[in-house]
């Protein structure tokens, strides 16, 4: 019994092994000396030579567990609790938990965030029954192995047969008998397991591509495409990783400057290209990073210097860095399963008369974007406040929503006027941003669709943005969300969508520059914009969300293999009403 547990037991007579049965809490919970005994386990069991072990930080594993290993690999804070039984070679990820009285056995691989039930069997090798005169025991043993991928949650008494591959972010219910593959996203159950429904709904089989009317050779085009950039990632990552800034930092582009957006995109480029975090860093430090950069007293996050160095505290809501903060750092804490530390106090602070005067102050006749740009830092603002609880976000969300719905032009479905020189230009991308932060990312419903639709398509008609030398992401991305959000399941002028999606699709697609990605602006050949057309990770993220939602539209986005999961995701982060 430990120093803790014998506290425990004073308390509760009946926890005299509180951490055998609940070792998640020992590293929290245990006193120096109980780590200093555990790490000493560890080092003695891996300097012994009975088995090939290595222990990631913070492991944890029951003194009152058996262990028969040829190898043994446990992740960063993964846990073995006591009376678990594991044999053989058992390779796991970081946040594993084997949980009490489960036996694992044969060679099994787990990813990351793997959960496995009490009373749960992992049987990685058969009996094989060739020979029906002699004793089974006698018979030679097959080992096919057991994997096991990311955030898997194994419920108890639970058997996992050998040979079976388990997909990422599945769940297998109690008491299941799992002897076939499960396919990522599923929720299986019974015996024999079978798909009950999905835990990740965009992972359901869909009919084969191409879907009925979808263009055969275009999804051709982006399954090639999609091989492509994939194979590309890591070098398109590593090389905009700078480890001698700081700490190590992500620039924008090779030899560019370090960024706090930088980082973020490197995140959502990986999760989309690569299903992992950027393999500069393990995901603990990625978040860690991310976290600490928020300045606790405003929620806001300050720019880096060109030394990678945070600049003076922003504590207010006018610093157009800072506020694309709140949704860059915001959303890539989301991709990696946390969350801000602190509420994002600067808009808070305002109250609702103070959103309304500031939204209102806003230059939307001739500035519609720079006033979109704000709207979508208060939504997104409103739903990290959300979710830490604070006492005035329902009131932001009034005034922010109040303000939208009438000022809203009926006429195109959008906020604001025209700038003469630049035509509906700073009204569509305006609306882009306004309409990302506050009805699509809280799925409200969306007034005027029907105009919205035909003020973009209007727009896309001016050659000064859309001809194929002169297209950039902010502008085509401008276009493709509002015609997702706003037409995807209508059919106003869905042919005419369709031809324009098809044909910016390819345009985008074309624009991959091999082992760089793809550049803000699309090159030119002209030298007009050197910075912008230069390959870059904002440049990249940015188009790989806008070819989903293209490809979306017309029908072949399950040829690409991923869904926008962080600030362009399609769906709602959150429902605002029920």
């Amino acid at each position: 019994m430990t120093l803790a547990q014998d506290a425990a037991t004073a308390i509760n007579p009946f926890d005299r092994h509180h951490f055998d049965y609940s070792p998640w809490f020992f590293w929290g919970q245990g006193t120096e000396e109980e780590h200093q005994a555990q790490l000493d386990l560890q080092q003695r069991y891996a300097e012994s030579g009975g088995a090939d072990v290595t222990f990631g930080d913070k492991c944890f594993v029951s003194p009152i567990a058996a262990l028969q290993m040829d190898k043994l690999v446990l992740g960063t804070r993964s846990y073995i609790a006591g009376h678990a039984y594991v044999t053989g070679t058992l390779v796991t990820g970081e946040h594993c938990t084997v949980n009490a009285f489960s036996v694992v056995r044969g060679h099994i691989t787990l990813g990351h965030s793997v959960r496995i039930g009490a009373h749960t069997s992992l049987l990685a090798f058969n009996h094989t029954i060739i020979d029906p005169d002699r004793a089974v025991f006698r018979q030679p043993i097959s080992q096919r192995g057991i994997v096991i991928g990311d955030d898997v949650w194994i419920g108890s008494h639970v058997v996992i047969l050998d040979g079976v591959t388990i997909g990422d972010r599945s769940v297998i219910a109690a008491g299941s008998v799992v002897t076939k593959d499960v396919p990522a996203g599923a929720i299986v159950a019974g015996n024999p397991a079978q798909i009950k429904k999905w835990r990740v709904a965009a992972l359901a089989p869909e009919e084969q591509l191409p879907a009925a009317g979808a263009d055969a050779s275009l999804a051709d085009e982006v399954r090639a495409f999609i091989e492509t950039a994939r194979g590309d990632a890591e070098t398109i990552l590593s090389g905009a990783w700078d480890p001698s800034i700081a700490d190590g930092r992500y620039l924008e582009a090779p030899g560019g400057a370090p960024t706090v957006r930088a980082h973020c995109d490197a995140i959502e480029i990986a999760a989309y290209l690569t299903g992992d975090v950027p393999s500069q860093l393990p995901k603990d430090e990625h978040v860690r990073r991310l976290a600490s950069l928020q300045h606790p007293e405003s929620g806001m996050i300050a720019a880096f210097d060109e030394h990678g160095r945070l600049k003076d505290p922003v504590l207010g809501v006018d610093d157009n860095q800072a506020n694309y903060h709140v949704l860059c750092v915001g959303y890539a804490l989301d991709l990696l399963g946390e969350r801000f530390t602190y509420p994002i106090s600067a808009v808070e602070n305002l109250g609702a008369d103070g959103v309304l005067a500031k939204i209102d102050a806003l230059p939307w006749d001739g500035r519609a974007w720079s006033s979109g740009h704000v709207v979508d830092m208060y939504g997104t603002a409103l739903l990290w406040n959300r979710q830490h609880g604070t006492p005035g976000h329902a009131a932001t969300a009034a005034a922010l929503f109040g303000w939208l719905s009438t000022n809203v032009d009926p006429t195109t479905g959008m906020w604001g006027k025209p700038a003469p020189e630049s035509g509906a230009l700073e009204v569509v991308n305006g609306f882009y941003r306004a309409s990302r932060g506050s009805y699509a990312q809280f799925g409200m419903p969306l007034p005027f669709r029907e105009r919205v639709i035909d003020t973009v398509l209007q727009h896309a008609q001016d050659a000064r943005y859309f001809a194929p030398d002169r297209q950039n992401a902010c502008n085509v991305l401008d276009v493709a969300h509002p015609l997702w959000l706003a037409g995807r399941d209508i059919d106003y002028r869905r042919d005419e969508i369709k031809t324009l999606a098809t044909r910016l699709l390819r345009d985008a697609i074309s624009n991959w520059q091999p082992g760089q990605g793809f550049s803000f602006a699309v090159p030119s050949g002209t030298g007009r914009d050197p910075v912008a057309e230069a390959p870059g990770l904002q440049g990249t993220e940015m188009w790989l969300a806008i070819i989903w939602l293209l490809a979306d539209l017309v029908g072949v986005q399950k040829v690409l293999g991923y869904r926008p999961g962080g600030i362009h995701r399609p769906e709602p982060a959150e429902r605002l009403l029920g």
